[in-house]
């Protein structure tokens, strides 16, 4: 794992100054996908895509995905070769929030909203709020659920497979194995208003965790450990 972010941030090194030069241009992320590209097959990580013709084809969107570690880069790499349009997922503009700041989140959020539909840009969330190794997932916050419903646009849940078959930071193991991401249908969210966010969190948590325990306990990700009685499987349910 310390191989694994020190390559990172080498390559991260070697691309500012190729990016630089280009400026906020979002083919940017066609050179860093490039270069990230070959890491899970030196790692020896196979990760299968299912799903991919769910995105919508021609419009904004926002994208909500569980957040394990910075192996998520792993899971997300496949998904423009999927697309055949990975500018389309990503905004050229890197948006901060200050979190401790809520008045300041809002009105970033709405900023954003008007940037998605204004610019035709996609914005990628985690709406667990951090890194999660304990095998299911954390309360969603809300902010990316705002966004769609203020935007009136599709939300997009992508869920990626435990990463316990191969990785385990507890147990400081990190061998070859196999992560399975499933891109799930759109939600719409036309005609929704602010009040009905947080029945819609909830709604598509549900809808991804029940994905996640199931092809975390396929043997295509994640082993079999969510299969045992009052393990972390069980966690958040």
């Amino acid at each position: 794992m310390a191989f694994y972010n020190g390559w990172i941030l080498f390559l991260a090194v070697l691309a500012i100054p190729v990016c630089a030069v280009r400026g906020r241009n979002v083919e940017n992320m066609k050179i860093l996908r490039l270069m990230l590209l070959h890491i899970k097959y030196l790692y020896g990580i196979r990760v299968e895509v299912r799903g991919a013709h769910h995105f919508p084809p021609s419009q904004p969107y926002v994208v909500v995905s569980n957040h394990q570690s910075s192996l998520d880069l792993l899971g997300e790499q496949p998904l423009p070769a999927a697309l055949g349009t990975f500018p389309g997922i990503t905004s050229p503009r890197v948006i901060f929030i200050d979190r401790k700041r809520t008045g300041d989140a809002i009105s970033v959020m709405s900023e954003v909203a008007q940037t998605l539909l204004t610019q035709d840009v996609r914005v990628w969330v985690f709406p667990e709020g951090t890194r999660n190794h304990n095998g299911s997932m954390l309360p969603f916050k809300r902010g990316a659920f705002h966004l769609a419903v203020q935007a009136q646009v599709p939300i997009v849940p992508i869920v990626m497979s435990s990463y316990q078959d191969f990785y385990c930071k507890k147990e400081r193991r990190f061998t070859s194995g196999r992560c399975q991401v499933r891109v799930l249908p759109p939600v719409p969210t036309e005609g929704l208003k602010p009040d009905d966010v947080p029945a819609l969190a909830d709604r598509v948590r549900h809808s991804m965790l029940t994905v996640f325990r199931e092809i975390s306990t396929d043997g295509r990700g994640g082993g079999d450990y969510l299969k045992k009685p009052g393990g972390v499987g069980e966690a958040g349910l």
